[in-house]
């Protein structure tokens, strides 16, 4: 498949769990990827925004888009060495999650990225996209 051929995306937290699926899923779609394989994400969140919403503002004008997105509850390697899945407090917030009530898995993500990386997503930059099963 090569619907992102021509394209390069940069993908944080690579080494395993969600960010190995998106990198994956872009390098399968056709865009050279660039990874960054640190796991560090201590008040990352809001700066990444920031950095979304400057970037895309600086870079639009040559017609390079940037978006976020944001994973909800996510079953991944992090998630279960800290204990998280399959907590009681893990099933209660995942209990009200409207799409299946369950934890969402690295690979349901990855499709996300790359309609954002895609021509069908052309009109979008600077968006932070939450792809949460619908929690909010």
């Amino acid at each position: 498949m090569n619907k992102l051929k021509g394209k390069v995306a940069i993908v944080t937290g690579a080494s395993k769990g969600i960010g190995a699926a998106i990198a994956r899923g872009l390098a399968a779609a056709g865009a050279a990827v660039a990874v960054d394989y640190s796991s560090g994400k201590d008040g990352a969140k809001g700066a990444v925004d920031t950095l979304t919403m400057a970037l895309a503002k600086e870079l639009g004008p040559r017609n390079i888009r940037v978006n976020t997105v944001a994973p909800g509850h996510t079953d991944t390697e992090g998630t279960r060495r800290i204990g998280y899945v399959g907590s009681e407090q893990a099933q209660q917030m995942v209990s009200e999650t409207p799409l299946g009530g369950r934890f969402a898995q690295p690979e349901e993500i990855a499709p996300g990225v790359v309609f954002l990386a895609s021509d069908h997503a052309a009109w979008l930059t600077g968006e932070r996209i939450s792809a949460s099963g619908g929690v909010h």
